[in-house]
């Protein structure tokens, strides 16, 4: 089956209400396969799937790829992009020094990471546990941080940053969290 365009999201209120009534069946996408715009890929239920998507198009959790009325069936994508560490840069007279060394911390990780504004997203690809010594380590002045699922931030982020937060990664030593979000402050 050929899918060349996203026809809506789960998310939209009360628009694809009539799904409740389908069978929907799921196309369980990994981050790094949601950044491609061609894939082959089997969905849950046994159906292969061609995607061949415009370049500017993001696949999110709850897209749907199909949907037919008659036959009563559709294709929704589920999109896990594991953990990120979110870390906020808190205004002080120290400011720009401050950031100097959070990037030069991340950097000496060789960490990839995102920065928008006053925040920065890093995706979680070893155990968080070494992440979180590496903050509480430097103890970073007017520094905050915390866990969060890779859903919950990648609506703040453009295309291009989704792909180089969550497409950039190495996925051999990728290790998502089954915790909960957790906060930290340093």
């Amino acid at each position: 089956m050929l899918i060349e365009a996203v026809i809506g999201n789960l998310d939209e209120p009360g628009r694809f209400a009539q799904l409740d009534a389908v069978k929907v069946d799921t196309l369980v996408l990994d981050r790094w396969e949601a950044q491609k715009h061609r894939l082959r890929k089997t969905t849950e239920g046994g159906t292969e799937v061609a995607l061949s998507l415009d370049r500017d198009c993001r696949l999110r959790d709850g897209d749907i790829l199909y949907w037919d009325r008659a036959a009563g069936t559709a294709i929704v994508a589920r999109v896990e992009l594991g953990e990120v560490m979110v870390v906020d840069l808190h205004p002080t007279d120290d400011s720009v020094k401050t950031a100097v060394e959070v990037g030069h911390a991340l950097g000496n990780q060789h960490w990839p990471a995102v920065v928008k504004g006053a925040r920065i997203y890093v995706p979680v690809a070893v155990d968080r546990a070494v992440l979180d010594s590496v903050m509480r380590t430097h103890a970073f002045p007017g520094v905050s941080y915390r866990f969060a699922p890779g859903a919950e931030v990648v609506a703040d982020l453009t295309a291009g940053e989704a792909r180089q937060l969550f497409g950039g990664a190495d996925k051999e030593a990728a290790v998502g969290g089954a915790d909960p979000p957790h906060t930290h402050s340093g």
